[in-house]
C-alpha cells in the first residue's frame, strides 16, 4: 500500500522514531494521525513538520487505556475522513535489572505499553481498516523480540508476543486488504531510557552509549518501505539483521555472547 494519500495512525508519535514517521509520511504525502502520552512532544513533532502540519491531528493519549484508545478511530475519521494504515510504534523498556530484581509495577508497565497497547489498537482498528479498499497494520516488535537480552527479559517477552500476534494477523488477513507488517529495529539513536524513566549505567543516550546505531531518520524510512512493499518482515539497522541471522545458526553461542557483552549493565 502506497502510503501517499493515506492516512496512517502513528503511535509514540511525540519523539524518536514516531516522530521521525511521521515527518516521512508527511514528506510522502499522508495524512497523519499522530498519538503520544506526552502533548509536548505532539507540539514539538508539527513544529517540525513545518507546513505539512495541515496534514496532521495530534491525538494526546494514553494507550493503556482500553477505553480511550477504543475511541480513536472515530476521532481519527472525524479528522481525516478514514483511517487506512496504523503504525503501532510506542514502547519502552524496563529498568535495566535482572528478572529476579524486576518489580510487578514495572512488568505491568511494559505488558501494557509494549503488548496491551497494540492489541487495544489493532482490535479498534481492524473493524475500519477492513472496509477501506487497501489497508495496513505495521507493528514494532524489536530486536529484542527474537533474541534474548539479559537485563531486558520481560521486554523481550512483551516484543516476542508482539511478534507472533502480527504473524498470527498475517496469516488471518492474507485473503483480505489488510496487508501486516512486523518491525525488528536493532539498536536506534533515541531518548528510549529517558522516555522509559529507566537509567543505563554509561548508556543514557546515543552518543554516550558507545554503540553503532540507527538513526530516527533511517529507520523510519525502512518501515514505510517495508510497509508499502507489504513486506512479513523486516530487521532494521545491521545489528538486527547480524543477530539474526546468529541466532538461526547457533541460538546458544549467540546467547551466550550477548550475556557477555551486557554484563556491565547488570552491575
Amino acid at each position: 500500500m502506497k502510503v501517499q494519500d493515506k492516512v496512517i495512525v502513528v503511535t509514540g508519535a511525540g519523539s524518536g522514531i514516531g516522530r521521525a514517521l511521521v515527518l516521512a509520511l508527511l514528506d510522502q504525502g499522508a495524512r497523519v494521525a499522530a498519538v503520544d502520552v506526552s502533548q509536548s512532544g505532539l507540539q514539538e513533532t508539527l513544529a517540525q513538520a513545518g507546513a505539512a502540519k495541515e496534514r496532521v491531528s495530534t491525538h494526546v493519549l494514553d494507550l493503556s487505556d482500553k477505553a480511550k484508545v477504543e475511541a480513536l478511530p472515530a476521532q481519527v475519521i472525524a479528522a481525516h475522513g478514514a483511517a487506512d494504515g496504523i503504525i503501532n510504534n510506542a514502547g519502552i523498556i524496563q529498568p535495566f535489572v535482572p528478572f529476579n530484581d524486576l518489580d510487578y509495577k514495572d512488568i505491568e508497565r511494559v505488558l501494557q505499553v509494549n503488548l496491551y497497547s497494540q492489541i487495544y489498537m489493532v482490535k479498534s482498528f481492524l473493524p475500519e481498516l477492513l472496509k477501506r479498499p487497501e489497508a495496513h497494520i505495521v507493528n514494532v516488535s524489536s530486536m529484542g523480540g527474537f533474541f534474548p537480552f539479559p537485563g531486558q527479559t520481560l521486554y523481550g517477552a512483551t516484543k516476542a508476543a508482539v511478534k507472533l500476534l502480527t504473524e498470527g494477523l498475517y496469516a488471518e488477513l492474507l485473503e483480505t486488504q489488510v496487508g501486516v507488517t512486523v518491525i525488528f529495529p536493532g539498536a536506534i539513536a533515541t531518548d528510549i531510557a529517558k522516555n522509559s524513566g529507566v537509567r543505563m549505567a554509561g548508556a543514557d543516550s546515543a552518543e554516550s552509549s558507545g554503540m553503532s546505531m540507527t538513526s530516527a531518520a533511517s529507520a523510519a524510512q525502512q518501515i514505510i518501505a517495508a510497509m508499502e512493499k507489504n513486506k512479513f518482515q523486516a530487521f532494521v539497522g545491521n545489528d538486527s539483521k547480524m543477530m539474526n541471522l546468529f541466532y538461526r545458526l547457533n541460538p546458544g553461542a549467540a546467547t551466550r555472547f550477548i550475556q557477555k557483552q551486557m554484563k556491565k549493565l547488570l552491575q
